[in-house]
């Protein structure tokens, strides 16, 4: 009997590994980015503006790695969706991000995105 339940858990287990959804990224390091095929079409616009004004002041490697951990990697606060909006905020207020309230919405609308896809 025991050899069953054994067999049942490491097969369930097995089951949960493979059937882990994790957003897909690819390359490493500073180039490390989230894919953008795995970018559905409604966010499309907000991930193409991330691409262009998020990495003015830093690598999206650091926002992969946020996404990815639940972490901001370099203060190490919680990153979830209450971060993410205070993140936007802050970004709203910064002189030199030259974003408006809409982008930054829609960017915050992504991050979201990618934060729900992760924690499948």
């Amino acid at each position: 009997m025991k050899k069953y339940i054994t067999m049942a858990v490491l097969i369930a287990l097995c089951a949960y590994s493979t059937a882990e959804a994790r957003v897909k990224v690819m390359g490493r390091g500073a180039k490390m980015n989230f894919s953008a095929d795995s970018v559905p079409e409604i966010h499309k616009p907000a991930f193409d503006l991330m691409q262009v004004k998020c990495i003015k002041c830093h690598t999206m490697e650091r926002t992969v790695i946020a996404v990815q951990t639940g972490r901001a990697p370099i203060t190490g606060q919680p990153f979830n969706k209450q971060a993410v909006k205070a993140y936007g905020i802050k970004m709203l207020r910064k002189p030199n991000s030259d974003m408006n309230k809409k982008e930054i919405r829609d960017v915050v609308v992504l991050l979201n995105y990618f934060l729900d896809e992760n924690a499948k």
